[in-house]
């Protein structure tokens, strides 16, 4: 997982724009999250199911105002992938996800955390935590 300004796949592989901060703002700014899964060889051909969850510093869910009301910042897909010609059998599968957001409006000065889940399992090291930065004094 990297965090990012841009990022997007093709042939298979990550292309990243900006990649590998984790201080940004305090204005709302776009941003990306970079994933390079290890899909182990028996978990081929079936779908996999993976969320994304941004945390406050408490480990709380953030918050955003839609139309429909304040909704957690969450992002959810599917993946599946088949046992490439001539790779040797037991090996892992890459599978490279970008996952683009617009500007999020977090408060500065804070602390967040993107949390991954798949198959409904996650794991301490499948995250990404970041600051914004606090607003800058304003001068005379």
């Amino acid at each position: 997982m990297l965090l990012c300004d841009a990022a997007q796949v093709a042939d298979g592989k990550l292309y990243v724009l900006g990649g590998g901060w984790s201080m940004t703002g305090p204005d709302p700014v776009p941003s990306a999250v970079a994933l390079k899964i290890d899909v182990g060889w028996h978990e081929a051909e079936r779908v996999h199911h993976w969320e994304l969850f941004l945390e406050d510093a408490d480990g709380q869910p953030v918050l955003v105002d839609t139309p429909e009301g304040a909704r957690p910042v969450e992002v959810r897909g599917e993946f599946t992938v088949g046992r490439p010609t001539g790779v040797p059998e037991g090996s892992p599968i890459d599978v490279a996800l970008a996952v683009n957001l617009g500007p999020l409006p977090l408060p500065p000065g804070s602390r967040f955390n993107w949390k991954l889940a798949i198959d409904g399992d996650s794991h301490p090291d499948w995250s990404l935590a970041f600051t914004t930065r606090p607003v800058a004094p304003a001068t005379d």
